[in-house]
């Protein structure tokens, strides 16, 4: 009787020792490529590029190329079902491969728009007259 107890536990250690993960990555592409990102307040690279990320959820994004309006915008990194409680549970600590969860995030910057010289010059000559005298 305790040879199957001491059974059943190596069983239930190599069980646990054997469970699988999950892999999480993001790959950020941009038009035009080579724009520098901003991925939940911290600087990570030029596009294209693929980062780990640990938690799911929404997550500021920020592209800035020169040439082209600064894109602010939202990543929302939702999970699958295989990482929701309670399937997590089997997925993380029961099942012995690693799942390989990919987002692929592609975003489209637009031109920077200049205004013409001659509405610059009105604009300076209004805000001119707008400006008290000493």
């Amino acid at each position: 009787m305790n040879g199957r107890y001491i059974i059943l536990a190596a069983a239930a250690a190599a069980l646990a020792s054997a469970g699988g993960c999950v892999e999480r990555r993001v790959t950020i592409t941009s038009q035009p490529e080579g724009a520098l990102v901003f991925f939940a307040d911290e600087e990570i690279g030029r596009t294209p590029l693929t980062i780990p990320f640990l938690f799911y959820g929404d997550r500021e994004v920020i592209l800035r190329k020169q040439g082209y309006q600064t894109l602010q915008t939202h990543a929302d990194l939702k999970p699958p079902v295989y990482d929701v409680p309670p399937f997590d549970l089997f997925s993380q600590a029961l099942v012995p491969w690693t799942y390989h969860y990919h987002v692929h995030e592609h975003y489209v910057m637009s031109p920077q728009e200049l205004p013409e010289e001659s509405g610059l010059i009105e604009r300076a000559d209004q805000l001119k007259g707008e400006v008290p005298a000493k």
